[in-house]
């Protein structure tokens, strides 16, 4: 089942086709995120509904409809080339049935029964507005059960001093990779002009406002952080 919704999209079909072998050198990266999300997950109901908020290219929805037969998920991402490729991998993995497939941004989902579970991975990132980022989290929030799970991960600064030698290791991730040199000094310029690197007590206290009680840091790789939260009861 898919919908799409009017969004602009900020990963074209050139971005979404080569995303995935652009970024398979790290999957180590990526799968000890993935199994980790499990742990936290796996206390969910048999047949658990999970929002897949900025979903991509469907990673994360694809490593836990492998290990949990009986969950149905939402994926939802404002890029219809990238949900394309996230669509097209859900079928050949067999599991297109239990996915519903919305081209759009979170407060435009259709409204209907309350999930157990949402996750998402590096996208929060990408608001800088202060204010917009808190009401992105708190739109998941109202979709989510009380005491419903969040995981999120994104790009986080790390203090002074040592943020500068984190970047230092992140550019070596980079060349692995193969991004030039030229290259790596344009993405040190994004992250600084059109995106929201946090301090990750500012990003705690950013989903708290959102609605989730005290986040709980489960994973650090270099500048990638993640947490898992639970919906409050009330939301603010």
């Amino acid at each position: 089942m898919s919908q799409s919704c009017s969004s602009p999209n900020a990963f074209d079909a050139q971005h979404a086709a080569v995303y995935d072998d652009r970024w398979a050198p790290l999957a180590p990266l990526r799968d000890s995120l993935h199994l980790q999300m499990r742990f936290v997950l796996q206390q969910l109901p048999a047949a658990a509904r999970v929002l897949c908020v900025g979903v991509g290219t469907g990673a994360e929805l694809l490593a836990l409809a492998r290990f949990f037969p009986g969950w149905r998920f939402v994926a939802v991402d404002p890029s219809a080339p990238m949900l394309d490729v996230c669509r097209r991998k859900a079928a050949e993995a067999g599991v297109a049935d239990r996915c519903e497939f919305h081209s759009c941004f979170i407060h435009e989902v259709p409204a209907g029964e309350p999930f157990d579970a949402a996750t998402s991975v590096l996208v929060s990132q990408f608001i800088t507005d202060r204010a917009r980022r808190t009401e992105f989290f708190r739109e998941i929030a109202r979709r989510l059960r009380p005491d419903g799970l969040l995981i999120t991960a994104d790009l986080i600064t790390a203090p002074d001093g040592q943020h500068e030698r984190l970047l230092g290791v992140w550019s070596q991730m980079m060349r692995h990779v193969g991004a030039s040199e030229a290259q790596i000094q344009a993405m040190f310029a994004t992250y600084e002009h059109d995106m929201a690197l946090l301090a990750a007590p500012v990003m705690e206290a950013l989903l708290v406002e959102a609605g989730f009680d005290r986040p709980v840091r489960i994973s650090q790789s270099l500048l990638i952080h993640a947490w898992f939260a639970r919906r409050k009861s009330i939301l603010p």
